[in-house]
């Protein structure tokens, strides 16, 4: 795992394809301080990820598992990376990364198995078993829980299913 203090940071790219330093929002992070909106934005930008998104994942998930914090964006940001890691116009995964990123992975999904064998709220469900999808190699089901509009699917679920009614 990449070092919060490594100088290396500095060098790698963001969502924007620009140098994103993404140790510092993650030592707030680790500080208790709420840095979701920043590493959403720097992160992933319109289908862009970088190699400090990737670098970022494994930090996120070892900060989020120390503080035993439950939160959608741990999932949601987690899924989104590793949904577009795999689009043709990003970069790849390094070989230097890749050990400490499926570890996290790994370590992501047992995350999200217990959020989801606890009660969660629907934020937390719908990430969690995108994160669950795709750290079982399903891509597609992965892809399609995470970017599932709740709204639409409660649309089609009116209009289509006839016991919807009864759970509505």
């Amino acid at each position: 795992m990449l070092l919060l203090t490594d100088p290396i940071w500095r060098q790698l790219d963001g969502g924007y394809r620009t140098p994103y330093d993404a140790s510092i929002a993650l030592a707030q992070m680790e500080r208790g301080e709420s840095v979701w909106g920043e590493l959403w934005e720097e992160l992933h930008h319109q289908g862009g990820v970088g190699v400090a998104s990737y670098a970022a994942i494994p930090q996120v998930v070892r900060i989020c598992e120390a503080r035993r914090t439950s939160d959608w964006n741990l999932y949601a940001l987690s899924a989104t990376i590793e949904i577009q890691r795999h689009r043709k116009n990003n970069p790849p995964l390094p070989a230097w990364l890749s050990l400490s990123y499926k570890s996290a992975w790994d370590d992501l999904v047992k995350l999200a198995l217990a959020d989801l064998a606890g009660k969660s709220d629907e934020l937390i469900l719908q990430s969690a078993l995108s994160v669950v999808a795709l750290g079982r190699g399903d891509i597609k089901l992965g892809a399609m829980i995470n970017h599932a509009d709740t709204d639409e699917i409660d649309a089609y679920v009116e209009e289509n299913l006839a016991w919807s009614s009864l759970y509505a």
